[in-house]
């Protein structure tokens, strides 16, 4: 079915009468956001839930733990698997087929009543949430260069949010109707998102600049890599902010459930929701981006990211504390993702999801050393070491920066004037 001519308009580009160059409106923006957040959610929803679920099964605690293994495991798996299939093959085809699929592993999820079937559902589940990385590497090839900076803010800020919501959301439903109502619903949005998807998206976003095998797709992802400085410079700044994010993250209810607290578990979900408002704040980014200011942009959010750890620190003393450290540190974490994503999708455009997804598994090792090492660490140590480490994170990322900042720029991208920053 073609695409909704009120969500999108074609409109020729000089460099060939066959290409087309889309322009979205506000709204098809928002829905790549929704579409991308309730994506990556699935990745999370379990975290709250795992008690319940091993109950629920019959689990061990240790094969309890293995839900999250390997759904996360899946999902680095998907980032250099499936994701990069975005740059030969139709994206709205290929993008609503993973949606599909994922209704299918969810559906899986909700019905299991044995633990390899669940643990099955979860590593596919996990696999076929890199849609999200599909969705924003085709929002940024939609967007005109001159905006795609405030386009992916905004899309990327719709992943930011569904991973800080999931924990909450899934804890309040299974509260309400039990866990298995979490992955049912999440299965009927995502069917729902697949056909508003297929009926608003243009048929093909990005036509490949030219027809590779896939072998060859994947190999060219690890070429990009060894042959893109900018590239290898922005993947250590993913790496390095997104291991403080899950420092953070996969620790905080630790000292909230402790005295002098005692919070509970929706309680201390809430606090996704300041989260949320720092990251929304964040997507200014991308307009400083399109200015040709990701260089500044990013050495300010790195140092915010640095000095939101000196409020962290008093916690145990000040939930108020606490919510400025947790506004700064979204704030900056998003601030720098969208920088990077905006910055290494210029490099080329016919290549963005092979860059996108490879920049994502980056992410993904970032976000597992700090849940491993902020979780190991406050067992030993307890809140103050934690923070010790986050902020170690951080100012790694700020020293990158310092002895890069002054690295070539990132050529032109077609149809703006600025040439964007390293």
């Amino acid at each position: 079915m073609p695409g909704n001519g009120k969500a999108v308009t074609q409109h020729p580009q000089a460099r060939g009468e066959a290409e087309a160059t889309v322009v979205l409106s506000r709204g098809v923006v928002l829905l790549f956001a929704v579409a991308c957040g309730a994506a990556v959610a699935n990745v999370y929803f379990s975290q709250p839930l795992l008690v319940t679920v091993g109950h629920d099964l019959a689990m061990s605690p240790a094969l309890v733990g293995s839900v999250v293994t390997l759904t996360h495991v899946g999902y680095g798996l998907g980032l250099f698997f499936l994701v990069p299939l975005g740059d030969i093959a139709d994206r709205r085809r290929l993008v609503v087929a993973q949606l599909l699929l994922l209704v299918v592993a969810l559906a899986v999820v909700t019905t299991a009543h044995t633990a390899a079937i669940l643990l099955a559902g979860m590593a596919a589940t996990g696999l076929l949430a890199v849609v999200t990385q599909t969705l924003v590497a085709f929002a940024a090839s939609l967007a005109p260069a001159d905006a795609r900076g405030r386009v992916v803010g905004l899309v990327t800020g719709g992943v930011v949010i569904g991973i800080l919501l999931a924990r909450t959301v899934s804890g309040l439903m299974a509260d309400l109707a039990g866990w298995r109502s979490v992955y049912l619903a999440s299965a009927s949005l995502t069917a729902l998102l697949a056909l508003v998807l297929y009926r608003v998206l243009p048929r093909q976003g990005a036509a490949p600049a030219a027809t590779l095998r896939y072998g060859q797709l994947l190999r060219s992802t690890v070429t990009l890599f060894a042959t893109e400085r900018l590239l290898r410079i922005r993947a250590l700044f993913g790496l390095l902010i997104f291991a403080a994010f899950s420092t953070l993250w996969s620790s905080v209810a630790l000292p909230l459930s402790e005295a002098p607290y005692f919070l509970s578990h929706s309680a201390i979900g809430a606090l996704g929701l300041i989260g949320v408002v720092g990251a929304l704040a964040a997507t200014v980014a991308g307009r400083l981006n399109d200015r040709g200011l990701s260089r500044r942009t990013t050495g300010i959010a790195l140092a915010l990211l640095t000095a939101s750890w000196l409020p962290l620190a008093f916690t145990r003393s000040s939930l108020w504390a606490l919510v400025v450290g947790v506004f700064l540190l979204d704030l900056a974490v998003q601030a720098v993702h969208v920088t990077n994503q905006t910055l290494i999708y210029a490099l080329h455009p016919d290549a963005g999801s092979r860059l996108i997804g490879g920049y994502m598994v980056f992410y993904s090792i970032g976000s597992a050393t700090g849940a491993i090492a902020a979780t190991s660490l406050y067992t030993v140590a307890g809140w103050g070491a934690v923070c010790v480490l986050g902020a170690s994170f951080s100012c790694l990322g700020l020293v990158l920066w310092a002895f890069t900042r002054h690295s070539p720029r990132v050529r032109s991208a077609p149809g703006t004037g600025r040439p964007e920053t390293g």
